[in-house]
């Protein structure tokens, strides 16, 4: 089960993957879990996505709202 934390992350990076502020335990609790990834860029930055179980995660907390 995820906190409500990583929940509000997942989301987040699935509007914003380029955002610098995604960072600390949330984060690394979702990559862990294989529904993040991360992306090193050439210039040095990172990026974050989703990953397909992410994504099915993410679509079945939007259902339930």
């Amino acid at each position: 089960m995820l906190s409500p934390h990583e929940f509000a992350t997942l989301m987040l990076v699935n509007d914003a993957p380029d955002q610098a502020e995604l960072s600390g335990s949330d984060l690394e609790v979702l990559l862990g879990r294989h529904f993040v990834t991360r992306e090193t860029l050439a210039s040095g930055c990172q990026q974050f996505h989703l990953t397909v179980n992410g994504q099915v995660v993410l679509d079945a907390v939007t259902r339930i709202r």
